[in-house]
């Protein structure tokens, strides 16, 4: 039974209302830092991440550690904002969709939440997977038959840890959580 760890990406220098794709700020490279020495102590295992930079900027560390390739995987990157959405009414669109549930969102983001999660179930082998604050909720959604968009308020860098028997994903253990501000 593969077990997969899910990384929220460490802090952002920008928000989803202005930079598309940013970096990591100095804290975040210092989480990335962190969350590499603290998942470094175990055998190396698969690394993904979700093409955007904060992501790949946080598996980074681990790789380097392990001397391991990161496989970049589109299917775990962040929430599409609506067509047509301007860059600085994302944040606002955003909110109103994390009160509500992917029912409510619509096929479009059903969609996405169910790529995330079979994305997953075709995983075979142990492997960290560097993502989202949405994606991971996506994902413990499909796990725990929760239709809400936020089911946990995800810490920058928390771990969040499931298993799969190929068909079902389990949640063993949600990330530890904090107040965000959709960085």
């Amino acid at each position: 039974m593969p077990r997969l760890v899910l990384v929220r990406h460490g802090r952002a220098t920008g928000g989803w209302d202005d930079d598309p794709d940013p970096g990591l700020d100095e804290l975040g490279q210092r989480q990335a830092v962190a969350v590499a020495g603290r998942l470094a102590t175990g055998a190396p295992v698969a690394v993904v991440s979700s093409p955007l930079r904060r992501c790949r900027e946080t598996a980074a560390p681990l790789a380097e550690a392990w001397s391991a390739p990161v496989t970049i995987e589109p299917r775990v990157a962040e929430l599409p904002s609506p067509l047509g959405v301007p860059l600085h009414d994302r944040v606002g669109w955003l909110r109103s969709a994390c009160q509500g549930t992917w029912s409510e969102l619509g096929p479009r983001y059903q969609s996405y939440r169910n790529d995330v999660a079979a994305f997953l179930l075709t995983l075979t082998e142990d492997t960290i997977v560097f993502s989202h604050f949405i994606a991971i909720n996506a994902v413990i959604g499909a796990a725990t038959n929760d239709d809400r968009v936020v089911i946990h308020s995800l810490d920058n860098t928390s771990c969040t840890v499931l298993e799969h028997s190929g068909s079902t994903l389990r949640l063993v253990e949600a990330g530890a959580e904090a107040e965000t501000l959709f960085r």
